[in-house]
């Protein structure tokens, strides 16, 4: 008896165990966790190729006569010379007597590092606090090197410290883009493959035929996506606490990011706008698929290809991101699926409120016109048998109002 038992035990507990293993659910749940960190290294590498590209450091000079082009010189001749290299040098203006130059003025609306006054003799560099102590030494050689054709003398270098330049607040505002980009694709992720799987149970127990035969397909679908985005509110809301409990009890490691163009207050109001339009333009995607699937492995087979669309728009938003003013950067705003993302990037770097608008409505009649197109699908593909049945109900109808010749009334 009791031999039997562990038997059938072992039987029950094999076949368990290879539907579990060998189903495409498990092969999903060991590599769910690895999606964001997957996510965090591409991100990773185009924010580092970003960087790249916006933090190209620049001095500007502003000399009497011709000392800036010595010191342009100098600074080519020693440059091979110095193992971590040197900053890129620009003559801004050759100053003639009388003149007066602004550096300070010039840091506020010039993609500039720092700048170079003074003269060869006496250099005054200005710029931010690190840059000044990082370059006063290589200012002193290059200017020393320009006055007596070697590096023999080294004149004090004057440090001027302003508290920001145009080239650091615009290189800061980039990281809040790509902060901002980075945490609306993961909540949009984690959040809205909730509408699959409860459509997927209600068509199994015959409920959304009920519901479709009461309320338009449209509307059904509609209701379902905005109460999903309700929920997931909420979860964004206790996930937000969380961060600012971490925040109240000194989490150090938490990072500050730079104020975004269009304030903090605008930014995180334009974030939820943004994340609701990607949630109902994913979803109402995920909603047409849920329809179209029978059972959960079929839901994961067929989305699995809007998941990995939703990952190369993602990565075409960053990308985006780097090209400002390109065509790219305007196709990343107007596509659909990937404006939000690429206007939550434009808030972070601009100042303009009307594009938002636009994009808002815009993206909004594009979750129309999908949950529209979703819902006829569903009703001439997966409804399809309501046709038939009112057929068979009309047939049935007019076979027992017909009146066969044995029963009809004498004199009919």
């Amino acid at each position: 008896m009791i031999a039997e038992r562990v038997r059938a035990a072992g039987v029950i507990a094999r076949r368990d165990f290879v539907a579990v293993v060998f189903s495409k659910a498990f092969i999903f749940f060991l590599l769910g966790p690895l999606f964001p960190v997957i996510v965090g290294f591409f991100a990773g590498m185009i924010g580092a190729s970003v960087q790249h590209d916006m933090d190209r450091t620049v001095i500007g000079i502003a000399m009497p006569a011709q000392q800036g082009d010595q010191l342009v010189a100098a600074r080519a001749a020693l440059v091979d010379h110095m193992p971590g290299g040197a900053p890129d040098m620009v003559v801004l203006n050759r100053l003639r007597p009388g003149d007066h130059f602004d550096p300070r003025s010039v840091l506020k609306v010039r993609q500039m590092s720092a700048v170079v006054t003074g003269t060869l003799d006496a250099p005054v560099l200005t710029g931010p606090q690190g840059r000044v102590d990082e370059w006063r030494g290589m200012i002193g050689l290059f200017a020393a090197r320009a006055r007596s054709g070697d590096s023999a003398a080294y004149p004090v270098v004057k440090p001027d410290v302003v508290a920001t330049t145009a080239a650091n607040e615009h290189n800061g505002r980039v990281v809040t883009a790509q902060a901002g980009q980075l945490l609306l694709f993961l909540l949009t992720m984690l959040l809205a493959g909730m509408v699959l799987s409860n459509l997927v149970e209600e068509k199994a127990n015959k409920i959304i035929e009920v519901l479709a035969a009461s309320i338009p397909m449209d509307a059904l679908f509609m209701g379902k996506l905005f109460a999903m985005l309700a929920v997931s509110m909420v979860g964004i809301a206790v996930w937000g606490s969380g961060y600012g409990v971490l925040f109240l009890v000194g989490a150090r490691s938490i990072p500050f990011l730079e104020a975004p163009a269009v304030g903090w207050p605008m930014f995180l109001g334009l974030g939820f706008a943004y994340f609701a339009m990607a949630y109902l333009l994913l979803g109402s995607m995920f909603l047409t698929i849920g329809g179209m699937a029978n059972t959960v492995r079929e839901v994961q087979t067929l989305s699995m290809p809007a998941t990995m669309l939703q990952l190369i728009v993602f990565f075409f938003a960053s990308f985006a991101l780097a090209r400002p003013g390109s065509w790219i950067e305007t196709v990343a705003q107007v596509f659909p699926i990937s404006s939000p993302y690429a206007m939550m990037a434009y808030a972070a770097e601009h100042t303009g409120v009307w594009p938002h608008v636009v994009a808002l409505v815009w993206q909004g009649l594009c979750v129309a016109a999908i949950i529209r197109g979703g819902s006829m699908l569903f009703r001439r593909t997966v409804m399809k048998s309501g046709p038939a049945r009112r057929r068979q109900r009309k047939a049935a109808v007019i076979a027992a109002t017909t009146v066969s010749p044995a029963t009809q009334p004498a004199g009919y």
